[in-house]
């Protein structure tokens, strides 16, 4: 247990009993607050979307042919069997480095 809530489940030994709601209370707030974390999305900056070559091309603002020859230098590339995919999030990081 953590010793945070090691602290809190020995206080609660001296606590009188018309107390004790009050301390409900509060650890419901703190649950609650855990549960909405929990349930939040995911913020926009962490979700990644995986390319096609067509989309992933224009975005660099390169052809097609260029990004199946350089496939395997540029970091954002994830390959799916024979298929390639461009990582969205990493080629806005390659983007941002590079200006």
């Amino acid at each position: 247990m953590r010793s945070e809530l090691q602290f809190v489940l020995d206080s609660v030994r001296g606590l009188s009993p018309d107390q004790l709601p009050e301390l409900l209370g509060e650890l419901e707030v703190i649950r609650a607050t855990a549960m909405l974390r929990l349930s939040a999305p995911v913020p926009v900056a962490q979700r990644d979307e995986l390319l096609e070559i067509g989309p992933a091309s224009e975005r660099l603002g390169v052809s097609t042919d260029y990004l199946y020859r350089h496939a395997k230098t540029l970091p954002f590339t994830k390959r799916m069997g024979r298929m390639l995919r461009f990582s969205s999030s990493g080629i806005d990081e390659y983007l941002r480095k590079r200006r």
